[in-house]
This record gives structure tokens, sequence and C-alpha cells, in this order.
């Protein structure tokens, strides 16, 4: 059977969504399309910009109603352009086309390639390039604007690692894990970007029942509380950074991407331990998640009470059937790791695959070992603050444009 590369199959999944979604929509040559939609200020939005952002949003499968989203996204970017433009921050073409090339290579693609797959389905360069155009100008006016003012400070750190070091801390996520095998990589890395672009809890929800293939997109990938001493320490400060909606960056993980929204962060006054090393074992079952694979790891849950019934229940299986080790938490593949996470002792997961899914992982927790003590990132700290206090500026300032905008529907 002929296997597509990632670049074809993403313009198949495009066009293929342009038919479905647009095949009873009226003759192109029937509307006039470049007739103005919204007026923001003194800038004009079109039919056209809003059908392409809509297109955009659709076969990109993002949350919501494509045209409500459409609408949203365009006017609140007219209003960033235009206090932009005020201050004179206009992009360069060097950091545009750098800009492209950015958000291209997250898919794995050339420039070119990111922009021959969106014309195969029928959406503009200059839709996308649009798109970056405003990003960075309004990520360039806020540092502008606000960075003296979020400026961190030696006492800000010793501050945040006094009040909000990782030990005191318990955040509440919600997760969406994608599916990304060679053949679907780049769809999956483009419907990673729209999600983390959420900013709506209900959103994120949605997105991860309709997208997930974690256990918990039933509930809309929420998780319940836990201490940040149980995530990976990569994504320690990544936590830290965000605010209440916000979701991380596309994760990569073996055989898929992870995207993680805060919905809620607590700090205690009882420090909770953290963790030199983590003992967990692996236990590999053929048949990945079909009902065999599933009923043979209910088989070896009901017969294992602890890690070390499990190698009775390996014996004369070949030795790389079962993995048992202690690693550093740094050390650990990060879906292993935020699984654990999830974890008490000798509890078990099996939402974790390998071999492209043909292979379904029975995961035990053994143990933690407790640290006295780690020598923190402060420059991470650091960003880490002034990155959550500019996001609060910006969201405020958005919010002041949007109350004194006139915007005109025609």
């Amino acid at each position: 059977m002929m296997t597509l590369s990632p670049l074809k199959t993403l313009v198949f999944a495009l066009t293929a969504q342009v038919a479905l979604g647009f095949s009873g929509a009226a003759p192109v040559q029937a509307q006039n399309l470049f007739a103005p939609a919204f007026k923001v200020n003194d800038k004009i939005i079109t039919e056209f910009e809003l059908k392409q952002r809509a297109l955009m949003l659709q076969v990109f499968r993002s949350p919501g109603d494509p045209t409500t989203e459409s609408r949203k996204q365009l006017v609140e970017e007219r209003l960033k352009l235009d206090a932009a433009e005020a201050l004179g921050v206009v992009p360069t073409a060097e950091e545009v086309t750098q800009g492209m090339a950015e958000f291209a290579a997250r898919a794995s693609m050339t420039t070119d390639e990111f922009v021959g797959s969106l014309k195969g389905a029928g959406i503009e360069e200059s839709t996308f390039r649009d798109f970056i155009v405003s990003g960075i100008s309004w990520r360039t006016l806020v540092r502008a604007k606000f960075g003296a003012r979020v400026e961190i400070g030696e006492n800000d750190i010793d501050l945040a690692l006094s009040t909000t070091g990782v030990g005191n801390v318990r955040v509440l996520l919600s997760e969406v894990i994608l599916p990304a095998p060679p053949e679907q990589a780049a769809a999956a890395q483009a419907r990673a970007e729209q999600i983390s672009q959420l900013t709506s809890i209900a959103a994120f929800a949605n997105a991860a029942r309709q997208s997930s293939a974690s256990a918990t997109r039933e509930r809309g990938g929420k998780l319940d509380w836990m201490p940040l001493s149980n995530l990976p320490p990569a994504l320690h400060s990544v936590i830290l950074g965000l605010r209440q909606g916000q979701v991380t960056d596309p994760i990569p993980i073996d055989g898929g991407i992870a995207l993680f929204q805060l919905r809620g962060l607590e700090e205690g006054k009882v420090i909770a331990p953290e963790f030199a090393a983590i003992e967990y074992a692996a236990y590999y079952i053929a048949g990945g998640r079909t009902p065999q694979g599933l009923a043979a790891a209910q088989k070896v849950k009901d017969s294992a009470d602890t890690c070390d019934d499990l190698y009775g229940i390996a014996k004369g299986q070949p030795e790389e059937v079962l993995e048992r080790g202690s690693k550093a938490p740094a050390d650990i593949p990060t879906d292993i790791a935020m699984e654990l996470a999830k974890l008490d002792k000798h509890e078990v997961s099996t939402a974790l695959t390998r071999s492209n899914g043909e292979t379904l992982v029975f995961l035990m927790l053994c143990g933690r070992t407790t640290k006295q003590a780690e020598d923190v990132d402060r420059n991470n700290v650091g960003r880490s603050l002034q990155n959550r206090r500019l996001a609060s500026f910006a969201d405020g300032y958005l919010a002041q444009l949007r109350d004194e905008a006139r915007i005109i529907e025609y």
C-alpha cells in the first residue's frame, strides 16, 4: 500500500476539508468577495479575508464555529496592527520571512512547502503572511510598550523562589494528546498549533473530546490537582509561565504531540517533596489498544499488586518485554513522565503505546525518591515571571483597544 509523505498527507487532508466543507457554497462569481465586511477604526476587513480565515480554521479543525472565530480573530488583529503602526512598529521583510519559516518548520516543512500545501486547499499565501505579520507586530509592540515595566530583578526571582517554588505549587491542568505517526506528522502539527492558540477552557475541552488520544478525552482532557514537582522538570518553567486558560506550545512525545492548558495554580504552605529519582516498570503487551490488548492488560492488572509481581508475569518471555529501572525525572521520556505524574505508588496506566500503536505499555509506578535540594535555573524563573507579566499587560491593553474601537459591520 502506498504511504503518503507528511506533506502530501497535509495537502490531501486540507483539500478534502475544502471539498467537504464548501461543496454547497454559492458560486464565487455570484459573490463580491472583496466587498468590505467590517471596518475597524480606519482598517477594512473584506469578505474575502473572512472566508480565507474561516477556511484556514476549518481545514485545521480548529474548535468553534469558523465564521464566528474568523471575525473575532481578524477584528483583534486589526486592533493590534493599528496600535503597532501608531507606535511605528512595522515588521521588516526579513522578520516576516523568518517568522513564516519558523512557523512552517514546526510542521517539518520549508516555507515554500507549507505555502504550497495551503494553496492546495484554497488558502492564499497572503492569508498566511498577514497572520504572521500580526503576530510579530503585537509581540514587538507589547515588549516596546510594557517591557520597561516588567524588568525582573534578583529580588523578584528570590521572592518567586520563596513563594512559588516548585515544591509548594499545585497545578490543575487539562491535556490533549495527538497521535502523530510519521505519515500524519504534518497534519498533527498543524492541528496542535491551532489548539495551542486557544484561551477558553471550554474550547480546549472540546478539542480534547474531538482529537485527544488520552484516556482523559471523555472528561475534556481534565486532570486532577497535582504537585508541580510530579511533572517532568522541563515542564516546570513552562507551566509556571502560563496564565489561566493559556495553552503550552506543542510538545513532541513518542509517536505524538502533547499540549497542556492551565486551569488553576495553588501555592501551598506545606512544601511538597521534589524527587531525585522515579522508579517505574513498563510491561509491553502485543495488540496495542485493541480489545485483546486491553483485556490482556486487565489480566495483568488483576494479578500484579506491586512492580515485583511483574517479574513473575514476564517469566519465560523475551527479556525486553519488561523494563524496570530508576531514573532522574529529567531522563524519563515526556509521555511516560506525564503518565507517572498522575499515579501513586503501584498504580497503573495503560494510556500509552509503542511501535506505531501495535504495542500497549502497561506502566506501573514503583516509587519516588525525594531529594533535599536542587539548583534552580534562575534565568528560567526570570523569563517565566517576565512572560506572565507581559501577558497580563497585553490582555488588558487589547481589552482597552477593543472598548475604544469604532467597529462598523456592513
